[in-house]
């Protein structure tokens, strides 16, 4: 076994090998190596016990057939024990943690490693994705800061990642703005916050075309003459998707979110007939009640559910845009694999999405992409509702992040008044912007979480004031004694890990591959959170238990050894999740 970023590959490869050597059968053998209960190792290999039932062999005989034909030098590594009826549990010498540790001493050296796990794939991941002339509220947060460390994992892991956020930039809204635009805008409004205006519009065209149907007849000419190419309409359109890009961009930079693309709705349009037409054609589409639509039968949730892919009066709609958007991601971005992230209420669209794209490519020829709609649930307020203002309007996400920082800021003077008021502003702004994005991808994104202002912004438990006062105390260890932690003199001749609570650190530290291989299959953050949470429990066990700063040299060198690696796992793990992370607070 080379002593590689990821070990739990290197341990499958050795086994497969050794069940080649020991003749098992074909390429069946499946080792399943997973990081081990602490108790019985650092990995486990689970495979013999379904094997050996498939067979109706000995599951403990096969392991150790499979056990003894595995290479000598991997004995120098590993203590290598058969534990019940055939796990084989792998736990790694000191000497093995120390040779680990020393390479992986910088992010470009872990993304190195990192990287063997996707690479070669190309990742269009569609996120954030809000509608034209709409705020942002906290109800947009989750798609924004999970879709982002969504892509930060799988371009740390090698993956070629695309970035779309697919605007709601077209439809029978427009009608309504242009219309109010035209008759209800306020001038001064629309230059001190254009957006908030628009929204104001927006909400007063809508009220207007129910209670007078001459305003709905105007709204609906108004939509014809945009949908017809009528100047004056396209560069009003132009203009209210100017105000709403730039609106969002703000919150985007705030939040240090990034797009590579802004493809909306309309940019679908003329794609469309394409999509009527390959659908027709392949007898996947037929017209039911003067509608175009998808049937699939062999769905027990969809047999009475068809797919509209166009309405009855010749418009097109999400069915459609989203089909030609599955198509040109597929053609022009070359996908190997579509992520979208949207709330729960969307799954039963996304899968009908699915089950009729993979029809359609299967009919045509066309190359299949991986897909994955990631789902997530609501924030809710203490009362077990949908978050929102006492006035029941949504909370605005730019009010949210202000008054984070507010609150960031009272308890930065509460604990360290000395500093400075530009430092603790600066602080303030991390902590604070920091806990909201935390909060949320702490939570396993299918559940609805409660929003509580005490307990993101506590420094005990899995909050990021924690995690960032952790990785502060590190800094401060090498403050002390004038080092960088990066720099190698600190950690030269360090020896191999030796005290219970060294090895323990060390172990936890070794964790951090078979984390980002279940973070980023899964697509689940909060598996991220939750290693980074438990390995600052286990460095501050270690700080408690082992005095860093001692005389002896070597001591001294693998201590701090420890120290730096786990501040660079911290400080790697929070980045990815889009944190930023300070050295003092």
């Amino acid at each position: 076994m080379h002593v590689t970023f990821n070990l739990a590959a290197e341990l499958d490869a050795a086994l497969q090998s050794a069940a080649r050597s020991a003749g098992l059968e074909g390429n069946d053998f499946v080792s399943d190596v997973r990081t081990a209960d602490p108790r019985h190792g650092d990995f486990q290999a689970n495979g013999v016990l379904g094997y050996a039932k498939a067979r109706k062999l000995n599951p403990r005989a096969i392991a150790e057939q499979l056990v003894a034909a595995l290479p000598a030098d991997l004995r120098d590594q590993c203590d290598i024990t058969i534990a019940g009826p055939g796990f084989i549990n792998f736990a790694l010498k000191p000497a093995t943690l120390l040779a680990w540790l020393l390479p992986h001493d910088n992010q470009e050296h872990l993304k190195a490693g990192a990287s063997a796990f996707y690479s070669g794939q190309r990742y269009v991941v569609d996120f954030s994705s809000p509608n034209t002339a709409k705020q942002l509220h906290v109800g947009h947060i989750r798609s924004m800061v999970i879709g982002e460390a969504i892509c930060r994992l799988l371009s740390f892991c090698g993956a070629s990642v695309v970035r779309d956020n697919h605007i709601g930039d077209w439809g029978t809204q427009f009608g309504k703005l242009i219309w109010g635009y035209k008759q209800l805008r306020d001038d001064a409004a629309l230059s001190r916050d254009p957006l908030e205006e628009l929204e104001r519009i927006y909400k007063a065209a809508d009220a207007a075309t129910k209670s007078d149907a001459a305003i709905l007849d105007a709204v609906r000419a108004e939509l014809v003459k945009l949908q017809q190419g009528d100047a004056e309409n396209l560069q009003l359109w132009k203009k209210i998707i100017a105000i709403s890009s730039g609106a969002f961009r703000e919150t985007y930079e705030r939040l240090d979110i990034h797009f590579d693309h802004e493809l909306g709705e309309s940019f679908y349009n003329d794609k469309l007939p394409r999509i009527y037409a390959e659908l027709a054609e392949t007898g996947l589409a037929v017209e039911s009640q003067g509608a175009l639509v998808v049937f699939h039968p062999e769905h027990p949730r969809f047999k009475t559910q068809p797919f509209i892919v166009r309405k009855s009066d010749g418009a097109s709609n999400y069915a459609t845009t989203d089909l030609a958007t599955m198509l040109y991601r597929t053609e022009h971005f070359s996908a190997d694999a579509i992520i979208v992230l949207t709330d729960t209420r969307q799954a039963d669209h996304f899968e009908q999405l699915w089950l009729t794209t993979q029809k359609w490519y299967a009919a045509k020829g066309y190359q299949l992409p991986r897909f994955e709609h990631v789902s997530f649930g609501s924030i809710l307020g203490e009362d077990g509702k949908a978050i929102k203002t006492r006035s029941g309007d949504p909370i605005k996400l730019q009010a949210l992040l202000d008054e984070a920082v507010e609150r960031a800021f009272a308890l930065v003077t509460e604990k360290s008044p000395e500093l400075p008021e530009s430092e603790r502003r600066e602080i303030a702004g991390t902590v604070g912007i920091g806990a909201v994005r935390y909060a949320d991808l702490a939570q396993n994104r299918s559940s609805d979480y409660v929003f509580n202002w005490e307990k993101i912004l506590s420094f005990d438990g899995n909050t990021a004031p924690y995690l960032l006062y952790a990785v502060s105390r590190i800094h401060s260890i090498f403050r002390k004694l004038s080092l960088n932690p990066c720099d190698v003199a600190a950690t030269a001749g360090a020896t191999a890990p030796e005290t219970i609570a060294e090895m323990t650190l060390a172990r936890k530290l070794l964790g951090l591959p078979s984390v980002l291989t279940n973070t980023t299959a899964n697509l689940r953050p909060h598996f991220l959170c939750t290693y980074l949470f438990e390995l600052a429990g286990t460095f501050s066990s270690f700080y408690a238990a082992e005095k860093v700063l001692v005389d002896d040299p070597a001591i001294r060198a693998r201590r701090l050894l420890l120290c730096a690696r786990t501040l660079l796992f911290l400080e790697t793990g929070l980045q990815l999740l889009g944190l930023r992370t300070l050295t003092r607070m």
